[in-house]
């Protein structure tokens, strides 16, 4: 089989993207989770009270949202 360039149309819907260097898995991975977990209940208050960085809650941000 013989090497073909990528088309415009390849390379546009994967410009910018890097293939995942654990999985090799071409497309983002989508997180379907709902909730987190926090260490304690102070953890969680900074969380909410925006003191402190990390996933709250899905509709808020999660990992896929930050790619």
């Amino acid at each position: 089989m013989s090497e073909r360039t990528p088309g415009f149309d390849t390379l546009a819907v994967h410009a910018g993207a890097q293939p995942d260097p654990a999985t090799g898995a071409r497309a983002t991975p989508i997180y379907q989770t709902t909730s987190y977990v926090f260490d304690d209940a102070d953890h969680a208050a900074s969380l909410f009270g925006l003191k402190a960085f990390g996933n709250i809650y899905t509709r808020i941000m999660n990992p896929t949202q930050a790619v």
